[in-house]
């Protein structure tokens, strides 16, 4: 390990300690005691602040200070920031006004010949959802629904909320709790229990209209929550047996969160549940959509009835 890393771990190791000595340093880091002593001592040039402590085993304590010592990243690691902040554009993330300003930041503190090694990059590296005519990591075209910031800002202080959002070209409310918020395929979705209803709920978030603290006092404990969850039977009302083409699309892209179960070692046969709900327009969509990306290695097990009348719709379309 080269110096600047070590002196880098070893101060991230220390800020989080109220006391430590020469000697677990020592074997933490697989260093002799005279490197330790000098590491140390160029910590404390850095600015953190230490006491040494008298006595035959030595050791240091911490002060809690206000301003962090100056960070020193190698090479590799401005190189894995950076990919990471081009990895993730065009992906409509949260924040997304403070990446860049973090993308400054960092562009600002590394010298010219690293600005110009990341310059190339930036040139050469092309992530998927990335504009090949337009390639620009400062570029904001990838902002997020407005109503994500919300939302993120409300779950930090409650995770109790009542969402209005766009079904069926109407105002739909729910009262929720936020299990959780996700991103599947570029589209950012709360996975939540309902209190009205008692069953979980899964709602796009680019359909939110409003979003607002839940004002209601009757509020179910997350544990009982989660109790509820756990005794609510799946009702699985579409069930496919899969061959070998339909795995392999299945593989490639999957919207819904569901799982395969094989039925023989070779991986080849596999069986699909999962539950559709067929109030829900727009989903009976995208699971017809899938179904044909599928492809016709599959036989139908069970199906909703809604679910064949939109294939067979759209199956008419390419009747002549």
């Amino acid at each position: 390990m080269k110096k600047v890393e070590r002196i880098n771990i070893i101060m991230r190791y220390i800020n989080n300690r109220a006391h430590f000595t020469l000697t677990e340093i020592m074997r933490e880091f697989n260093i002799s005691r005279s490197t330790a002593q000098r590491d140390i001592r160029e910590i404390e040039a850095l600015g953190m602040p230490l006491v040494a402590e008298v006595g035959r085993d030595g050791g240091y304590s911490v002060m809690r200070n206000s301003l962090l010592p100056v960070v020193r990243f190698t090479d590799n690691e401005v190189k894995a920031l950076f990919i990471a902040f081009m990895a993730t554009r065009n992906g409509q993330l949260p924040y997304l006004k403070s990446r860049l300003s973090l993308t400054e930041k960092l562009l600002g503190l590394i010298s010219e010949n690293q600005q110009e090694e990341l310059v190339l990059l930036n040139q050469i590296l092309l992530f998927e959802g990335t504009h090949p005519g337009n390639p620009d990591l400062l570029d904001l075209s990838d902002l997020p629904h407005p109503m994500l910031d919300k939302l993120i800002r409300l779950l930090l202080a409650d995770r109790y909320l009542f969402i209005t959002c766009r079904e069926d070209q109407k105002d739909i409310s729910y009262a929720v709790y936020l299990l959780r918020l996700y991103q599947q395929k570029s589209l950012w979705l709360i996975e939540g229990f309902d209190l009205d209803a008692s069953r979980k709920r899964i709602i796009p978030v680019d359909q939110l209209t409003d979003v607002i603290p839940y004002p209601g006092s009757n509020r179910p404990s997350a544990k009982k929550i989660k109790e509820k969850l756990s005794k609510q039977q799946v009702k699985n009302n579409l069930v496919l047996e899969l061959g070998p083409r339909a795995i392999a699309q299945y593989r490639k892209y999957h919207p819904f969160r569901v799982t395969l179960s094989y039925t023989n070692p070779y991986q080849t046969t596999a069986i699909l549940k999962m539950e559709v709900e067929v109030n829900r327009t727009e989903e009976l969509k995208e699971v017809k959509n899938w179904l044909l990306f599928l492809g016709d290695d599959l036989k139908v097990k069970e199906m909703p009835d809604e679910v064949r009348a939109e294939l067979q719709a759209r199956i008419k379309l390419f009747q002549f």
